[in-house]
């Protein structure tokens, strides 16, 4: 289908954001980064050409609209099929159909929405025509897709970054369909003060196809007066309700959200931790996924630094399955907080990760006799348990010596336990140290 046929008005039935839509770069609002003066899209435009490339970015930011200028800019014949219901046969369609339009001298753009969605047959399916230049491949994802496209086609486009749009940007964008009286609310003379527009750009989180569909609503629930219309902001805030930001748990967003959690916490920053759990609660995310990330936060990032952390994240787990989600949350508040403000150490993680490597790299290492067990005579004859020294009958408690050092035959010593200077382990570092100068001591006698 080509979508610049019977497009010579809007029309008054559809949607305020459809009606809206940019006809040209002068009407788009911003991606200053990628359409800005000097910028490659807007090169491409001015230059007259257009080539296969990937736009990706969060919904209501244009990719749809972007598509169709950069195909107009080249006189193209532009076809939209989305990958959540197009298969190779639609690709086969839009490929004859396309022959026949090249020996009519003009290209064919294919307009391919949610990209990611496609499979590896139906990539593979479009890569010929792709390469041969029988089609000019326009894709758009709200997800990465540098994990879900093959090499082959990734190799053939080029990515685009569109960011959500800001509030100023999409204060621009209302005022237009306020004032245009062609396409949008012009001919209503409607009044809408600078708050309630900012109120509307905040909530609908850089979507601009959102943000117009809520002025849309809200605009049935203007009031006249004299020879005009006036929009409140108490109108607004009834129309916007409860706004959270759902999320889809296999996309970016809800794994963006847990690793702004994460980092948070681990940079100890108490408010903007707790922001980002609630952000991702009120959009639907689970809230045992944050408990999971704290449970894993807590011997990561805090460790032996503050060894109350993990115990306390595992009670608030309890606490939120026994509570319900309403109450629950708070433990889940409390654990966060903890966590964030608790001295940080890492050295758990590099010591977990240092000693999987040594066992990797050293998988036989025979473990000393003395440290086997001797359930049988037959392994008390062959020496199991012989030399073994009972900690507790020990001066301090500990065996001293490289003779106990409990280290695996043929396999070189190694320290992978560094505990930091912070916190709790601070204490831990002493007593190494205290340790490993009784070894010193045992060592030097027995010389």
């Amino acid at each position: 289908m080509d979508l610049f046929e019977g497009q010579a008005s809007a029309d008054p039935q559809q949607p305020l954001a459809a009606r809206m839509r940019p006809r040209s770069l002068d009407d788009y609002v911003g991606q200053e980064a990628v359409l800005g003066p000097g910028k490659p899209l807007r090169r491409m435009v001015e230059a007259g050409t257009v080539r296969s490339l990937v736009l990706w970015g969060p919904p209501g930011v244009g990719k749809t609209t972007l598509a169709e200028i950069l195909a107009r800019a080249v006189d193209a014949r532009l076809v939209q099929l989305s990958a959540v219901s197009a298969g190779v046969k639609d690709i086969r369609k839009v490929a004859a159909e396309a022959e026949e339009s090249r020996r009519q001298g003009r290209r064919t753009v294919l307009f391919l929405d949610e990209i990611h969605r496609f499979n590896k047959s139906q990539q593979d399916a479009l890569l010929p025509h792709v390469e041969s230049g029988l089609l000019t491949l326009l894709g758009a994802s709200t997800e990465n897709i540098s994990f879900e496209l093959n090499s082959a086609l990734l190799s053939r486009m080029r990515v685009y970054v569109l960011k959500p749009l800001d509030d100023v940007a999409m204060v621009e964008i209302l005022r237009r369909a306020l004032n245009d009286s062609e396409r949008g609310l012009g001919a209503r003379r409607l009044q809408v003060d600078d708050a309630t527009l900012g109120r509307l750009a905040r909530v609908s989180g850089g979507d601009a196809r959102r943000a117009l569909g809520l002025l849309e609503t809200a605009s049935d629930f203007a009031e006249s007066e004299g020879d005009h219309e006036v929009l409140s902001q108490a109108a607004v805030d009834e129309v916007i309700g409860h706004v959270g930001g759902a999320m889809d748990k296999s996309g970016d967003a809800y794994y963006d959200l847990l690793s702004a959690i994460h980092k948070s916490i681990r940079s100890s920053r108490v408010d903007a931790s707790l922001y980002y759990i609630a952000r991702f609660i009120a959009g639907g995310g689970d809230p045992l996924d944050v408990v999971r990330r704290l449970t894993a936060i807590a011997s990561e990032d805090v460790g032996n630094a503050d060894p109350r952390a993990l115990p306390l994240v595992i009670a608030a787990w309890d606490a939120f399955l026994r509570l319900g989600q309403h109450e629950g949350e708070r433990a889940i508040a409390h654990a966060a907080i903890h966590l964030a403000i608790a001295p940080k150490s890492n050295a758990i993680d590099q010591a977990w990760k240092a000693a999987s490597a040594a066992a990797r790299q050293y998988p036989h290492g025979s473990v000393p006799a003395y440290l086997r067990n001797a359930p049988t005579a037959l392994m008390k004859e062959l020496g199991h348990g012989k030399g073994y020294r009972y900690a507790h009958n020990e001066p301090n408690a500990f065996p001293a010596g490289a003779s106990h050092d409990c280290w695996p035959e043929g396999v070189p010593v190694q320290t992978f336990y560094r505990p930091s200077p912070y916190g709790q382990e601070k204490r831990f570092r002493e007593m190494l140290d205290y340790r490993a100068e009784l070894d010193r001591q045992e060592d030097e006698r027995q010389s």
